[in-house]
């Protein structure tokens, strides 16, 4: 079936991106999402702003996606979700409990017609039309990694750390108190809105040089990079960003651990686990996606670290043979809804008719079916 005519005939998909700290929102076959939006709501009692996956009971996260989602689809999208397909991208490891909770709210509360689960890693390189390569998702909470080889996502070599935009702020606050920021007790200074901007406006990673230097206490330090004014907009604070910050605050995703945990150490663990065949391939196709990866001089210190690692640490040197290397695919669009769009792509096929899970089917027993459910892999397997 061509692309696009699937939607021409019928009410387009619509397709969800819900992340941790913002959601895309929009329709399938459609190059960009229709609005990108905080992932939080108003709550009616207090008339406070909350996040969506703050919850302390599975009823509270219930009702937050009732309220999230009736505010994405009537102030939003301006469409009634009843009789509606839908197309809701998620991690592979993701929490069992919210997309269980999502397909409930979606088929019971909003009657809608079927929704289809896409496994973001994958959806995001589908966008390259290409089937190989290391998906490298730097999100709000966490950064994941998942190569995926000939379209099929080797599921053994995933790994995920906890250093993402969430850690950045954390890191960003931490230093302006040390240089003496004081938060006012009755309002808060450094809100998240006000650390993101921040991170935007004035951050970037440094080369790969510029953070042996600093590693080594010995020599001379390089000159830190000019301090940067901020002004905060509902204040009439103006705080001053120090040089040293701005270029720092990223370096907490390259610290060297005796857990090889850093984000290099991570991507060639990721690919290590993969069988040897595959790992050249891999080495030359890594995709960089999340809001995270936009920062400034990340792909090429990245690169720079993965050569070096490659050259002179002896687990890798012993591990990867021959002369490698690293490619990094440049994105069709902004890294930071290139899993919205391969959604898209995805809502435009007919895929969304074969694989679809039905109302009437979801109703039988309220359950969404789930690759590391047995039981519905032996039910798929005896059909």
């Amino acid at each position: 079936m061509p692309l696009y005519e699937t939607v021409m005939q019928e009410k387009p998909p619509i397709v969800l991106d819900i992340g941790h700290a913002y959601t895309k929102l929009g329709f399938a076959a459609e190059t960009c999402p229709r609005k990108i939006i905080p992932t939080e709501l108003v709550l009616t009692t207090t008339g406070q702003s909350k996040r969506l996956f703050d919850y302390e009971r599975n009823e509270e996260l219930h009702d937050q996606m009732v309220d999230f989602l009736q505010m994405i689809f009537f102030k939003h999208l301006l469409v009634s979700p009843k009789e509606r397909k839908f197309v809701i991208l998620e991690n592979v490891f993701g929490q069992t409990v919210i997309r269980e909770t999502l397909a409930r709210v979606l088929f019971v509360h909003f009657d809608v017609s079927s929704v289809l689960f896409v496994p973001s890693h994958l959806m995001a390189l589908s966008t390259l039309a290409a089937p190989t390569a290391v998906v490298v998702d730097i999100g709000y909470n966490e950064t994941s990694i998942m190569p995926i080889f000939s379209g099929v996502q080797v599921m053994t070599a995933f790994k995920d750390q906890s250093y993402g935009g969430r850690a950045i702020h954390e890191e960003i606050k931490r230093q302006l108190l040390r240089e003496g920021i004081i938060e006012d007790e009755d309002r808060a200074l450094l809100t998240e809105s006000v650390l993101e901007d921040i991170k935007i406006r004035t951050c970037f990673v440094t080369t790969f040089e510029r953070a042996q230097a600093r590693l080594n206490m010995e020599g001379e330090q390089p000159t830190p990079p000019p301090s940067a004014d901020y002004a905060i907009c509902d204040s009439n604070t103006v705080i001053q960003i120090p040089g040293l910050l701005r270029e720092t605050v990223y370096e907490l995703m390259f610290e060297e651990t005796r857990e090889r945990d850093s984000l290099p150490h991570l991507i060639l663990r990721s690919i290590l686990d993969c069988t040897v065949d595959v790992r050249r391939a891999l080495v030359e196709a890594i995709f960089l996606i999340g809001g995270g990866s936009m920062v400034k001089g990340l792909a090429s210190r990245l690169k720079q670290e993965l050569q070096h690692l490659l050259q002179h640490d002896e687990i890798y040197k012993d591990r990867f043979h021959g002369a490698l290397e690293f490619k990094f695919f440049p994105s069709i669009c902004k890294q930071n809804f290139s899993l919205w769009l391969g959604g898209s792509l995805c809502g435009a096929t007919d895929l969304i008719q074969m694989r679809s899970l039905a109302k009437e089917a979801y109703l039988k027993n309220e359950h969404v079916p789930d690759w590391s459910n047995l039981c519905d892999n032996n039910r798929h397997a005896g059909s």
